[in-house]
């Protein structure tokens, strides 16, 4: 909450919860920059840089994987799948879908693209790689069981 108020009012303005304070006169670009500043505070970052499914977690900003605490060495197109499936657990995914997102949308390969760097992907990360399921008729996703 931010509080128009006098001089000798911003500290008791703040010590009664007002997070910013404006003396006035103001002007008004002044007070958008501190709403949107406290709105930057209240508000986590939509993009997270670590992602986390149990003990698998990768972290975008390093582009690495961690398999159970064992560092995974992955391709450019796994560590995209396997991002897409960590941002959104549970979620089924169509190979179409996937030959889209991480390809091309005018790739012209056949779906079995998908289907060996799913392989692939499962076999670098070990017991892990039995979170990507395989949903018949319809593509993969990732389960995250507690």
């Amino acid at each position: 909450m931010i509080f128009c108020v006098e001089d000798d009012e911003s500290i008791q303005s703040l010590d009664l919860g007002a997070d910013d304070y404006l003396v006035k006169p103001f002007g008004m670009m002044e007070m958008v920059s501190r709403v949107k500043a406290v709105l930057r505070r209240c508000h986590p970052r939509q993009n997270p840089e670590v992602l986390a499914a149990n003990d698998l977690v990768m972290d975008l900003a390093e582009h690495t994987v961690m398999a159970g605490g064992e560092r995974v060495s992955l391709t450019y197109k796994e560590f995209e799948l396997l991002r897409l499936f960590m941002s959104s657990p549970g979620v089924a995914f169509t190979r179409e879908k996937l030959l889209t997102s991480i390809w091309d949308s005018d790739y012209s390969g056949e779906t079995r693209t998908v289907d060996m760097h799913i392989r692939t992907l499962r076999q670098k990360l070990g017991s892990y790689g039995a979170m990507i399921e395989t949903i018949r008729n319809v593509g993969y996703r990732l389960e995250v069981k507690p």
